[in-house]
């Protein structure tokens, strides 16, 4: 069962050999800035996504906002 699990020490060195050899010394940093930024793009888009209200969120404080509104226009002035 050991094919199906992660590569160990000595399979991630023939993967980094072939690598190398199949894009050139010169290629492996920009392919790897490139990864790098695509991550970081990923990881900044889920967390807008997390902070967005959602429809059901919006309604509702749009909502409370127009209640509120009411609310300060039937309260006497001072």
């Amino acid at each position: 069962m050991a094919i199906f699990g992660l590569p160990g020490g000595s399979e991630w060195i023939i993967i980094l050999i072939i690598a190398l050899l199949l894009f050139g010394p010169t290629q492996i940093p920009k392919l790897a800035k490139t990864f790098g930024k695509s991550a970081k793009a990923l990881k900044e888009g889920l967390d807008a996504g997390m902070n967005e209200p959602t429809e059901d969120e919006e309604s509702a404080n749009k909502e409370s906002a127009k209640k509120d509104a009411a609310a300060e226009k039937d309260e006497p002035g001072e």
